[in-house]
């Protein structure tokens, strides 16, 4: 590859606990937060003055926004040690609602990228701290990444091919709309009735943990995941609380046994990575004997994401996605449902329809 006169930027996509980069490889995107107060330098301001976000933050976003030039190599990485994408600048500094919500980061900050080499399912290694951690953009001095990006071979499509469009901010979904689907899809007017008023519960506490700081784990189990869960009709009979390592899980029948597990609850404390959770949940499901788990949620206990088994196999990617204090209507950035399908698949009288067919 030929890096004579350009920059080479890193630019981290995410931590240990909250990875994007496979998102960042799809959408053709670099991103930066936050980016709930709008676009640079508007938001600047704001950011220093009411949000208290450090000088070093908003240097960041400098960097990011106008230092990063149209034709600057990009090094995507992860910790360390590890680089997942190498791509050319293509153009100029956006801002997109839709990346306001990744897996409870808000990333509106957009740089388009034009992948020109992505990791097949092993990061390219390099020895410790040959990336450096600290700002998410950084100009790039490790002689070792340098050569080996140097020597990469870039075949013609990835040069020549068009990025990819970037997904359309979706809209917002009120909870009357909600209600009107689910009774659509067959739940009970008394059913759709608790959950009203179970929401509105949540909607507050969850603001007000927002306000104070974040509930530990236990608490947000207790005081956020089982209200809703007991709101979308699991009774405490059906509903197991540190059952055989799975935070909750929650049974068809009873009794309590693995041959009646329909589905495992993997909860993170508040403000956690969510999403980051479906492949511990997808193990405890995937063990002997609980062939008949067909649903995964995974929750930080405002944000809730829902897979469900297709083709005898749970995807990596949620079906929905849901966070109670800002409900929408689809995720086009993670490629899934939105709020009315998260209520849905979470409700206790929901069967997959591949399970449907195999039950007759």
């Amino acid at each position: 590859m030929v890096i004579t006169g350009k920059k080479i930027w890193q630019v981290a996509a995410g931590d240990t606990n909250r990875n994007y980069a496979d998102l960042c490889l799809y959408w053709d995107v670099i991103l930066n937060g936050p980016g709930s107060e709008g676009a640079w330098p508007e938001c600047e301001k704001k950011l220093r003055e009411e949000w208290e976000v450090s000088s070093r933050k908003i240097t960041d976003l400098r960097r990011f926004a106008e230092e990063i030039a149209d034709g600057d190599l990009v090094v995507l990485r992860m910790g360390t040690t590890d680089i997942l994408g190498v791509g050319i600048v293509v153009g100029g500094y956006l801002w997109n609602e839709e990346f306001g919500d990744i897996d409870g980061w808000d990333l509106q900050h957009v740089r388009r990228v034009k992948w020109l080499w992505k990791y097949e399912g092993t990061p390219k290694r390099f020895d410790t701290y040959s990336l450096k951690f600290g700002d998410t953009v950084q100009l790039m001095d490790s002689q070792a990444v340098i050569d080996w990006i140097t020597g990469l071979s870039v075949d013609n499509h990835s040069t020549e091919r068009p990025l990819i469009e970037l997904p359309t901010p979706s809209n917002d979904v009120d909870w009357k709309e909600i209600a009107e689907y689910l009774f659509d899809q067959g739940v009970a007017s008394n059913a759709i009735e608790n959950i009203t008023t179970e929401i509105d519960e949540l909607i507050h506490i969850s603001k007000w943990y927002q306000r104070t700081g974040g509930p530990s784990e236990a608490e947000t189990v207790a005081y956020l995941v089982i209200p809703l869960l007991r709101s979308l009709g699991w009774t405490p009979q059906k509903m197991a609380i540190e059952w055989c390592s799975v935070d909750i899980a929650l049974f068809s029948t009873l009794p309590r046994i693995d041959n009646n597990l329909t589905v495992v609850v993997e909860a993170k404390q508040k403000d956690y990575s969510c999403l980051n959770a479906q492949s511990q949940a997808k193990t405890y499901a995937e063990q002997d004997g609980r062939t008949t788990c067909n649903r995964l949620i995974v929750t930080d206990g405002v944000r809730y994401g829902v897979y469900f088994k297709q083709d005898g196999a749970f995807p990596n990617e949620p079906h929905a996605y849901l966070n109670l204090t800002r409900m929408r209507d689809e995720y086009p950035s993670l490629k899934c449902k939105g709020a009315k399908e998260a209520f849905l698949f979470m409700s206790a009288d929901w069967v997959p329809s591949t399970m449907k067919t195999q039950q007759g």
